[in-house]
């Protein structure tokens, strides 16, 4: 029993021995793990500072490659200006500004450019292409210059300023055509009355007036102007159409003039004066029919015995009794004409000839002015309109007397 006692403490110093033994060589095998992971730990951190290292020289290499092309760089110097360009062809094109060679020639109207690329720019005018289009409103343009001055109109940009007022423009030409408001240049002038203008546009329109060409017709009612903007204004007159209005009484009004004279009654300006009197008017109308008490009193003086007349009729009669030219005389009441046609004209007086008709209703008249103002009762035609009350009448004298009654107010 002794035996197999001591023989069991024998195998649990044995086992216990094995287990230490183990759990020793365990320990060692972490160790060397743990050694290894260290050292792969440190390979890897080396690369990534190997590969940093390389990524730094690489980039410095190249910076300096980029400067050193830089400053190798040869550039072409207009003798002109002084300006610069880094490509002989594009100085030659900048050239062209200062010689004003302009070598490409549109097939289409003859039109030259100094640039190839403008040329093909303006072709798109004649082939209606436009390939430019406004991402905000969807307007196409033909030329990219085009698009980039429509732009400002959503953008609100002026980015040319007058050094003068501070006055700021969307447009260089417009820029351009302002500065003559300063300078007082007015380039174009009219070949007929010598009147000039700081606008070819305006002497364009102004042009009208001796051709008696009017390209801008009424759709309602056949009449015709000189600009596109007087239509405009009068085709309010169809549509009802009052976009302007007061601020102070809230009423409305068709044209911006009428507005700007209306608003004088809230503020009581009088800016039109009569330079004899001094007398002040709201209106620059009421003042031109004041200026006739002025004019009646000495406006057609005869220059043989200095009298005075307020009508050129008159003074013409009277001068022939100072010449003793005989001109057409009326048998009837001895009034003398200067012109025969004048003369068949006031026989009618006597005679109680009505050679014009209305064709509407039937009614004669002696005078064809008289037949014309006859018809505005057919036609509706109230060409007469008040600047303070924007009435209109059909009749000269009926406007003559709402301007005096408004006046008075």
């Amino acid at each position: 029993m002794s035996f197999i006692k001591e023989e069991r403490e024998d195998m649990k110093i044995d086992e216990t021995f094995r287990v230490k033994h183990e759990e020793s060589e365990e320990q060692t095998d972490l160790m060397v793990l743990k050694v290894e992971s260290q050292e792969l730990n440190e390979m890897k951190d080396f690369k990534t500072e190997e590969k940093s290292f390389s990524r730094s020289q690489t980039e410095k290499t190249s910076s300096r490659k980029r400067a050193q092309k830089k400053a190798n760089t040869s550039y072409f110097t207009c003798f002109h200006c002084g300006k610069k360009f880094d490509q002989q062809g594009n100085l030659n094109s900048h050239i062209r500004i200062h010689t004003g060679e302009k070598p490409y020639i549109c097939q289409q109207c003859g039109k030259c450019f100094t640039n190839k690329g403008t040329l093909k720019s303006h072709v798109n005018v004649h082939t209606g292409e436009k390939p430019y289009t406004c991402p905000l409103c969807g307007n196409h343009f033909s030329q990219q210059g085009s698009i980039n001055r429509h732009m400002r109109t959503h953008t609100g940009e002026k980015p040319y300023s007058c050094k003068l007022c501070g006055i700021s423009c969307s447009r260089k030409g417009n820029l351009k055509i302002h500065m003559r408001i300063h300078t007082g240049e007015n380039p174009f002038a009219c070949q007929e009355c010598g009147i000039s203008f700081t606008q070819k546009g305006s002497l364009k329109i102004h042009m009208r007036i001796h051709t008696g060409e009017s390209p801008f017709t009424c759709q309602e009612c056949g009449k015709c102007f000189i600009r596109k903007g007087s239509l405009k204004s009068h085709l309010r007159i169809h549509s009802g159409e009052k976009p302007y209005p007061c601020s102070q009484c809230g009423r409305r009004f068709t044209h911006k003039p009428t507005l700007n004279a209306h608003m004088r009654t809230h503020t009581g300006e009088k800016p039109f004066v009569c330079f004899q009197c001094g007398k002040s008017f709201r209106y620059h109308l009421t003042l031109n029919y004041h200026l006739r008490t002025h004019s009646r009193e000495n406006g057609f003086r005869c220059q043989q015995c200095g009298k005075s007349f307020t009508d050129n009729n008159h003074l013409q009669n009277h001068v022939i009794t100072h010449i003793g030219e005989k001109h057409f005389m009326c048998h009837h009441c001895g009034k003398t004409c200067k012109k025969k046609s004048s003369l068949e004209v006031h026989l009618r007086v006597h005679t109680g000839e009505k050679p014009f008709t209305c064709t509407q209703c039937g009614k004669s008249y002696r005078f064809k002015g008289n037949l014309n103002i006859h018809m505005r009762l057919h036609t509706g035609e109230k060409p007469f309109t008040s600047l303070q009350c924007e009435k209109s009448f059909t009749h000269q004298r009926d406007l003559e007397l709402n301007l005096q009654t408004n006046s008075a107010k």
